[in-house]
């Protein structure tokens, strides 16, 4: 490895595998208070007046998904599901990437960390995450699961993340979109990431390689969050950003197994990671006290959020850098979490989606063919502020399993697991709408926290089992007549509206976008599957 010294706690399997030579200092396992040091001192970050770290990550505060690419070789040409999404690169341009990273880390400092993904026994995944960074490693720390002494010592690295922001590609000699890149090669179990700092690369680089293994094992990789109550009764929280997924599942009432990523097993369900990557924008602290108290704690680190240079204190609200503000902090910053990152297989599921049309219902319950439906519909809306080039009207937007970024299969190999694990462990689904009431964006509000988490509560609670349903007429779904905590008119979405024409004429266009995106799954799903999303009548 030929390198000057090293700080930490380094094990016996060293860096060789990597091709890497001649790097000055490796910064092995370093703690928390280490890497704080670090930043300090390279000036990567500044320390906020509690104690979290801040870092911008100009010009990317958000993933590249066009500069993702995976290794084109005979273990993924028949498997990855091949397309926008998932694009393909030869192996020597892979290469050729590599031996640049090597050149480019002689003489350079390097942190790594040692880390496992899976909190389940039978599914932990021995990751090494190796940064330029100091900031970099302690995301990497507060994100994936911690390891004991004895099992760094012996640590074998299943996986290896290489994350070089200073980096810049070439895309006329290396075969990439431009000077950032996001490569994943399945054979080799090694992603290179270049040209960009934001931290969420890292965690999604790692996820997307469980979604093409697990399945592998029969085991269904989600993109979710997951909490337990008091009697063991588990529930999953589907979503997209801005849906509040990990708002609703950071509950003072239940205990979090996980905010993000998880497994869904024949045991149950596992949370993937031993962290939190939650969205900060407009965070209130007495709307979301969990993650207001995890955001402010030393060693969390607060990605692109804005900071008084003079008085150190955090403005949640401010969007100046960008609307996609993030805090990465451990899970035991959480004081409800579960420590083993297990958990039951779910009594209640829930698909959230912010629609900004505001002519979903706020709550409805779905049988296993709609289930599907809207799982492989993975719905929500955009709106002006959220992504740079949207006007002033919403954006339907349908990603596949609520994490379509992030899926190398096809996504119908996720429905059918999910199909047959909602037939032999019966979970309730439920689809929840946390975005607008009264009118679309711009012209109606923003359904409230307080009414979303009663619906949710009702629903865990099996309040509305006993309930009296009334059938959609738009979306074919049945949808609670009451709910405690909740004004009437709210669950009826059409009563919020002056406007009953503009609230059909709003209603058939979000329908019509539902067909046109799901009849690419024609010939894939049941013809029960295929019905059971919303018609327009007549």
């Amino acid at each position: 490895m030929n390198l000057n010294s090293f700080s930490g706690t380094p094990n016996i399997f060293g860096l060789d595998y990597l091709g890497f030579r001649n790097l000055r200092s490796v910064f092995w396992n370093l703690s928390a208070a280490e890497l704080v040091e670090q930043i300090i001192l390279r000036q990567e970050g500044k320390i906020s007046r509690t104690g979290a770290i801040v870092v911008n990550t100009t010009p990317h505060t958000g993933r590249s998904p066009l500069d993702k690419y995976f290794v084109i070789s005979p273990k993924t040409e028949n498997s990855i599901d091949w397309g926008e999404i998932n694009r393909g690169i030869e192996s020597p341009q892979f290469e050729r990437l590599l031996i640049k990273l090597q050149a480019y880390f002689q003489g350079r400092d390097v942190f790594l960390q040692d880390m496992c993904v899976g909190a389940h026994p039978e599914t932990a995944t021995s990751v090494r995450i190796i940064t330029e960074k100091a900031w970099h490693s302690l995301v990497s720390q507060n994100l994936f699961l911690r390891l004991s002494g004895e099992e760094l010592a012996n640590f074998s690295p299943a996986f290896t993340v290489i994350c070089a922001p200073g980096f810049q590609a070439d895309p006329s000699n290396d075969g990439v979109n431009s000077s950032t890149f996001i490569v994943l090669d399945i054979e080799k179990r090694l992603v290179l990431i270049g040209g960009t700092a934001y931290a969420g690369e890292i965690k999604k680089s790692v996820f997307t390689y469980m979604n093409f293994i697990l399945p592998q094992k029969g085991i269904l990789p989600m993109h979710c969050a997951a909490n337990v109550g008091n009697r063991g009764d588990s529930a999953l929280y589907f979503g997209l950003s801005g849906t509040g997924k990990t708002t609703l599942s950071s509950d003072p009432e239940r205990k979090l197994v996980g905010d993000d990523e998880h497994g869904w097993a024949d045991h149950g369900i596992f949370n993937y990671e031993g962290g939190c990557y939650a969205k900060t924008i407009r965070l209130r602290k007495e709307l979301e006290p969990v993650i207001w108290k995890a955001a402010h704690q030393f060693g969390s680190v607060l990605e692109n959020v804005v900071m008084d240079p003079l008085s150190r204190t955090i403005d949640f609200d401010n969007t100046q850098i960008t609307e996609n503000t993030r805090a990465a902090y451990p899970i035991h910053f959480v004081d409800n979490y579960v420590i083993n990152g297990c958990a039951s297989h779910p009594r209640h599921i829930f698909f959230l989606s912010a629609d900004a049309f505001g002519v979903l219902p706020p709550i409805s319950k779905l049988n296993i063919h709609q289930a599907i439906y809207y799982f492989l519909s993975g719905y929500t809306a955009k709106i002006a502020g959220t992504e740079t080039g949207l006007g002033k009207e919403p954006v339907a937007t349908f990603s596949t399993c609520f994490a379509a970024p992030f899926l190398p299969l096809n996504p119908c190999v996720y429905a059918d697991m999910l199909n047959n694990l909602l037939e032999k462990y019966q979970a309730s689904v439920w689809l929840v709408n946390t975005g607008w009431s009264g009118g679309k964006y711009g012209y109606g509000t923003r359904i409230p926290l307080a009414n979303t988490r009663a619906m949710i509560h009702a629903a865990l609670k099996d309040e509305l089992n006993d309930t009296p349903m009334r059938k959609d007429q738009w979306f074919n779904l049945f949808v609670p007549l009451r709910c405690s905590g909740v004004p009437a008119d709210i669950l009826n979405p059409e009563l919020t509206w002056k406007d009953k024409k503009f609230f059909n004429a709003t209603a058939s266009h979000l329908i019509t976008l539902f067909d046109l995106n799901f009849r690419k799954y024609y010939g894939s799903v049941s013809d029960e599957v295929y019905k059971a999303g919303p018609r327009i009548s007549g």
